[in-house]
């Protein structure tokens, strides 16, 4: 049985450094698939962004920066409040999010719950493969 772990969570489009403008995003784990988050995010196109990156990355950023290319996750402050700052590029273009950190982290801990860390190859099934074909 897989588990999923979603979250609704309000993360604001960064425009310029004094503008922005909130973004509906759902962020989602799947034991399934256990090195990745999922966030989707709304933007009133005629259909829904998606990105997918490592949840180490995400859990990572949560406390100093990381990440490179595509994808760049860190901390910082927003009117005295703690944020997640996601800077995500692709051909189409390039997106600067900003996420309540208490809202990211809450989510996090949750899915650390539900596959903790360095399990996540268990949930794939790897050694009881592997093992299957050694044993041929």
């Amino acid at each position: 049985m897989h588990i999923v772990v979603e979250r609704e969570l309000d993360v604001r489009l960064v425009l310029a450094p004094e503008r922005s403008v909130p973004v509906a995003a759902r962020l989602a784990y799947r034991s399934d698939d256990p090195y990745a988050v999922h966030i989707t995010f709304h933007i009133g196109s005629a259909s829904p962004v998606r990105w997918t990156f490592a949840r180490d990355l995400l859990i990572e950023g949560v406390f100093r920066p990381c990440g490179h290319g595509d994808v760049r996750v860190w901390p910082s402050k927003t009117d005295g409040h703690g944020v997640v700052l996601m800077a995500l590029a692709s051909p189409d273009g390039e997106a600067l999010l900003e996420a309540p950190t208490a809202q990211v982290s809450a989510w996090l801990e949750r899915t650390l719950r539900a596959v903790p860390p360095g399990s996540e190859g268990e949930q794939l099934g790897l050694d009881d493969g592997l093992a299957g074909l050694l044993a041929q």
